[in-house]
């Protein structure tokens, strides 16, 4: 029976070093749906997603929900709901105990370090040198990915600050003159669908990162290369679902942060060739899209999937189908905390920025931990052994459902 309509249920199966035990897991593909496309229950879990106001170590351990549905006298429905309710008076405590600089300033500050270090970048570039060349490389790959990743996440979520007219420009900045996006269906596909349907097969299952026709090895550390190219043409193809207006925006900000980095190229770093410019913006708008791929497909896929009228409510969904990976000095810089480590704090509450979200974290892991609820923790070699072994398994096939059944 649906855990939705509130009947007592839990998660049948472990998670065991990564895995699911029981029946063979494999995956599938399947795009969320765009702007326009109404998904179930669509208007409550959206707002749900976007609108929070100040989500098990992978061991042997039993992961099953069941532990905190079997209070007598509760319903589920209502006990999960109030236990995501103590979740968030908990977590709005620390928000509200925070100053600005906690809540948005240090992000700010790490986005704005990275634009200061744009011309060191450029002019290393200028070098015959190779130690020197290199460093330009680096540090205009390791910005590119901050500025796009970071800045971009960040901006979808209206977490840089607490204007929401600002929120609209800097997520038009991030997004559409940095990464070359469109910044209405990026904030649409991530925001309202992936966060709102977490690991809901045929909506935020994260099926547009499976490429079923490339094999494991093309898929982890040659396609990622492609990144940089790919992105643009597939902004351009969702144009087709915004408005004249906004997609005519949206093209003006692609084509001058592209046309930016090559004038910049030509004219700050010396290049004398326009194939060797265009050559140095891929491979620095390529240098973290290795990890960039990975995170993306570590931390959803291979957890629990739901159907959209069997899913679990919120904390259950985004406890079971998220998973934390360890702390990172380069990662976390550049794709921030919400992304790596604190990936289940910010899958509970959205609109907290990386710096909150880890913040938050003690609280969250602890009280989930407490409830019995699961606390997904891997390691990123951990997870590429797993997806490497069973690649067909978890990115070639459709994936089953995750079972919940009723109990006593």
């Amino acid at each position: 029976m649906p855990l939705e309509d509130g009947d007592p249920a839990r998660w049948r199966g472990q998670q065991v070093n990564g895995e699911v035990s029981g029946t063979p897991h494999p995956w599938g593909t399947g795009d969320p749906p765009h702007r326009g496309t109404p998904a179930p229950d669509g208007s409550r879990t959206e707002a749900m997603a976007e609108d929070w106001e100040p989500g098990p170590a992978l061991g042997g351990r039993d992961v099953t929900p069941g532990g905190v549905l079997q209070r007598a006298g509760q319903e589920p429905g209502r006990q999960e709901e109030a236990l995501m309710a103590e979740l968030s008076e908990l977590v709005q405590k620390v928000v509200k105990s925070s100053s600005w600089w906690e809540r948005h300033g240090v992000d700010i500050s790490i986005l704005a370090c990275s634009f200061l270090l744009l011309p060191a970048g450029f002019l290393c570039l200028r070098s015959a040198q190779a130690i020197p060349f290199l460093a330009g490389v680096l540090t205009l790959g390791v910005v590119h990915h901050t500025l796009t990743v970071k800045g971009s996440h960040l901006a979808s979520h209206n977490a840089l600050t607490e204007s929401k007219s600002w929120g609209k420009v800097w997520a038009v900045f991030f997004i559409e003159l940095c990464s070359a996006f469109t910044a209405e269906q990026g904030t649409y596909n991530h925001v309202k669908i992936h966060h709102g349907y977490t690991n809901v097969i045929g909506l935020g299952d994260s099926s547009t990162w499976k490429l079923p026709f490339l094999n494991r090895y093309v898929y982890m550390f040659i396609a990622p290369l492609v990144v940089p190219i790919i992105t643009p043409l597939v902004a351009l193809d969702l144009l087709r679902n915004v408005e004249w207006k906004a997609a005519l925006r949206t093209l003006c900000c692609m084509f001058l942060g592209l046309y930016c980095h090559y004038w910049l190229l030509l004219n700050v770093s010396g290049f004398q060739s326009p194939w060797s410019a265009l050559l140095c913006m891929l491979l620095t708008r390529s240098l973290l899209a290795h990890p960039y791929i990975h995170v993306n497909i570590f931390q959803h896929i291979g957890l629990p999937m739901f159907a959209a009228d069997r899913k679990p409510k919120r904390i259950h969904l985004m406890s079971l189908g998220v998973l934390n990976l360890p702390r990172n000095a380069l990662l976390d810089w550049s794709f921030g905390h919400s992304l790596i480590s604190c990936h289940v704090e910010h899958h509970l509450f959205p609109s907290l920025s990386d710096n909150m979200c880890l913040k938050i974290k003690p609280v969250v892991s602890q009280y989930l931990k407490q409830k019995k609820l699961p606390y997904n923790e891997d390691t990123y070699a951990s997870r590429l052994r797993l997806f490497l072994r069973r690649y067909e398994e978890l990115m070639v096939h459709a994936p089953p459902i995750t079972e919940l059944v009723g109990i006593q």
